[in-house]
């Protein structure tokens, strides 16, 4: 097995290095994935083990926790093993290996998926709430009362929120679920993989690790694609820019609609936006109830923002507003109820507290919301009065363990970044700098979707990653794809 324990960035002491090869040595069993959170749901074919890891990194004799690892064997002249991470953070990561592991990726190499520390079938995993408790201390996705006592009201339960998760995780884990840790226990998969060398595959937030993790172990580092990410000098969570480019989707959404009969929004981004929220503002008052369950505005907006992501979403959108003009609310509740199952947001919520600046003034909060709204009109609802709460982020038990900054390593093999041109979640023109960071070539996607890589169905992108990703040639910089 070939263990390399160099690193760069954050890697800790030379003592430390050494007290962490038991980590690196170990010799992990592969077994069914039965008895593995989600595991139920894989091929029969998909392998799972547990790698066990420091929780404290810089304490390796200390806490120990373990990341929930699949494996789908490479079908064919296997190249080695990818590492995928799809997103969120907090997206279920032991499916990829049998989903991607059935395209064309998993004909030359073991296709491998992870979940994140504290996620899904790693463990410990972070607790914060009950199901009874959800409904009572977990603020809606989308605030609608914005007055003195309302504003007060999420404050307090995001005050709560986090006492509930220091209550029952400890401040130890909750401190140590940053991305710093993740690009930490990437390191230690790769070395029980026996990769001397990672190939890997990040998607959303998947390519801020996977950039965390070449800034941290440039030597380690053998082929990157990087996929609708963030550049490393901005925050994970930009709420304006994420807002911004909500709505850039949500105007092109609006415009297709249009040359369709019956369209319940209308062509001009202005308008459409005024006429999406004179159909959802009545739930704010009144929401609607399906059988035993209610659309609440803020069920209506998540649905609809969800199915922003991606083309194949759209008949949701105006099926489900069709719907709402009629005093009904199944499609977008249905839409709405599948959205929490895509993300562990208690998890990613922990990794945006350790990652990102913290917002700890009222007036910046305020200042902040007020731009996020002038970002997106289409999430405005009209009533924001001048005034927001903290986030958890402002309660958060322990200190960032990261911070925006310029990424600063030199010498790293050419990776890949590959961006779509109306990205609803990353924007564009941040892939643009991240491929600038990295000194790597940009695929450029003309399309509307978060996620691009063996996702669109374009032979234009796939087929030039794919030979990156077997061949180590990179494609020409400044590759443009038309949607198929």
């Amino acid at each position: 097995m070939a263990v390399v324990l160099v690193g760069g960035v954050g890697c800790g002491s030379a003592d430390s290095t050494r007290e962490l090869a038991e980590f690196y040595t170990q010799r992990i069993i592969w077994g069914s994935c039965s008895g593995f959170a989600g595991g139920d749901k894989l091929g029969p074919e998909v392998e799972c083990a547990k790698v066990l890891v420091p929780i404290d990194y810089d304490k390796p004799n200390g806490t120990t926790g373990k990341v929930a690892i699949s494996r789908l064997r490479a079908r064919g002249d296997r190249v080695g093993s990818i590492v995928v991470n799809p997103g969120g953070p907090g997206a279920s990561g032991l499916d990829k290996a049998d989903t991607l592991g059935k395209t064309a990726l998993g004909e030359r190499f073991d296709v491998v998926g992870f979940d994140l520390r504290g996620s899904g079938a790693s463990t410990p995993k972070i607790e914060c709430l009950t199901l009874s408790e959800t409904a009572t201390l977990r603020p809606d996705d989308y605030q609608t009362d914005w007055s003195p006592s309302g504003v007060e009201t999420v404050e307090r339960n995001n005050r709560d929120y986090v006492d509930k998760c220091v209550e029952r995780s400890g401040t130890e884990l909750l401190g140590h679920v940053g991305t710093r840790e993740v690009a930490r226990d990437l390191d230690v998969i790769r070395a029980v993989l026996g990769e001397e060398k990672l190939t890997y595959l990040g998607y959303s937030y998947g390519a801020r690790l996977g950039s965390t993790y070449a800034e941290a172990f440039p030597r380690n580092v053998r082929a990157m694609v990087l996929d609708s990410g963030v550049p490393l000098d901005g925050p994970v969570a930009d709420l304006v820019k994420f807002y911004a480019s909500l709505q850039q989707a949500f105007d092109t959404y609006a415009r297709d609609c249009a040359e369709n009969v019956d369209c319940p929004v209308e062509a001009d981004p202005s308008r459409a936006s005024h006429v999406l929220q004179r159909l959802l503002n009545p739930l704010i008052g009144q929401p609607i109830p399906v059988g035993t369950r209610t659309l609440t505005y803020s069920g209506a907006v998540t649905a609809i923002v969800a199915a922003l992501y991606n083309p194949a979403g759209w008949s949701t959108i105006t099926s489900g507003l069709q719907q709402l003009r009629s005093g009904r609310g199944d499609i977008l509740l249905d839409a709405a109820e599948t959205v929490p199952g895509i993300v562990d947001t208690t998890v990613q919520t922990a990794v945006f507290c350790l990652d990102d600046p913290r917002t700890t003034d009222r007036a910046a909060a305020a200042a902040r919301q007020e731009r996020m709204f002038a970002a997106a009109p289409f999430l405005n609802d009209g009533n924001f009065k001048g005034q927001a709460p903290l986030d958890k982020c402002a309660f958060w038990p322990t200190p960032p363990t990261g911070t925006p900054h310029t990424f600063s390593v030199s010498g790293l093999p050419p990776m890949v970044v590959v961006a779509a041109t109306g990205d609803p979640a990353a924007p564009y023109d941040g892939n643009q700098k991240l491929a600038h960071q990295l000194n790597s070539p940009l695929i450029t996607y003309r399309g509307t979707q978060h996620g691009v890589f063996l996702l669109s169905g374009s032979t234009c992108v796939d087929a030039p990653v794919l030979n990156y990703l077997t061949e180590l040639t990179p494609p020409a910089d400044g590759l443009l794809c038309q949607p198929a």
